[in-house]
């Protein structure tokens, strides 16, 4: 039945396609529809038969921060890639959902703007990294954002400022409204000085590289760091580093990261997940909050 609606509006998509390369877990969980809308328009009217049939979809990023934990995901992925346009305005830059944010984020350093300094480290799209306001070295999306475009569950398309997302830590009300998606975001930079920001970005890359497993499959960070604490220390102290469960392991690098490590399924990596939370509250009496999207 979606098969033939795709075909007669000559939409891109896949059919029973594996996932692997499109998470850095490199979770191999089959989907039965990957689907590409190469605008606005056409994923407003997926959006729309979807609702109407009421088939199950997710709206996937770069994959950096999920984890797939069924074998067969039983509807449609929607990837934006496609959508990744970037426009500059003096000191405003906007890009669309699908535009990587590591990309967006060197663009405007050569540019000569400063503020996203911070995120080029960070692997997901524009509109991910939005809705769960990504964040490192003490800053995040909420202090540079100035507003997002908005599909709304009525189809509609509306602007909302900084203030209307409700921002937190890792958190917004796009994250806890999965039914409103992020079509493009506006961000109030600042004029910077070229040659000093690559050289803060070149000496992260070199910490990162020092100090996590980027050469693993991986998310990123899997806990959140409690008031008070590393994540990465607790699990560490509690002696995790290296624990394995078919493939899922924790980075003997970082504790705070999960590699796979073999041919780890999503099912592995969220027990492993569930192992170190469990090992953590016995331990410290301290409940460590995933991170990371566990997809279901």
């Amino acid at each position: 039945m979606i098969k033939s609606f795709f075909d007669k509006l000559n939409i891109t998509y896949k059919e029973d396609i594996s996932l692997k390369n499109y998470n850095t877990y490199r979770v191999n969980t089959i989907a039965k529809y990957l689907v590409f809308p190469k605008d606005i328009e056409e994923l407003k009217k997926i959006i729309q038969y979807i609702n109407e049939k009421q088939i199950k979809y997710y709206l996937l990023g770069n994959g950096s921060n999920v984890i797939f934990s069924m074998d067969y995901f039983d509807g449609v992925i929607i990837k934006l890639d496609k959508l990744n346009k970037i426009t500059y305005n003096n000191n405003l830059v906007s890009a669309e959902a699908g535009c990587l944010l590591i990309k967006l984020s060197l663009d405007t350093i050569e540019k000569g703007l400063t503020g996203m300094e911070f995120s080029t480290g960070i692997p997901g799209c524009v509109g991910a990294s939005v809705a769960m306001n990504a964040g490192a070295y003490n800053s995040d999306i909420s202090k540079i954002l100035k507003e997002v475009e908005v599909l709304t569950p009525q189809n509609e398309i509306i602007t909302m400022t900084n203030e209307q997302l409700d921002f937190e830590y890792r958190d917004s009300f796009i994250k806890k409204n999965k039914d409103y998606i992020i079509l493009s975001a506006t961000f109030k930079l600042e004029k910077g000085n070229i040659e000093e920001m690559k050289q803060l970005v070149e000496e992260r890359k070199q910490k990162r590289i020092s100090s996590q497993p980027l050469d693993k499959p991986n998310a990123g960070s899997v806990f959140r760091n409690p008031e008070g604490y590393y994540a990465g220390a607790l699990i560490e102290n509690a002696n995790l580093k290296g624990y394995n469960i078919n493939g899922a392991e924790v980075s003997q690098k970082h504790a705070n990261f999960i590699i796979n490590n073999g041919n780890a399924s999503g099912k592995d990596i969220v027990s492993l997940i569930e192992k170190i939370q469990k090992e953590i509250k016995e331990k410290n009496d301290i409940d460590l909050k995933l991170e990371q999207i566990i997809i279901k």
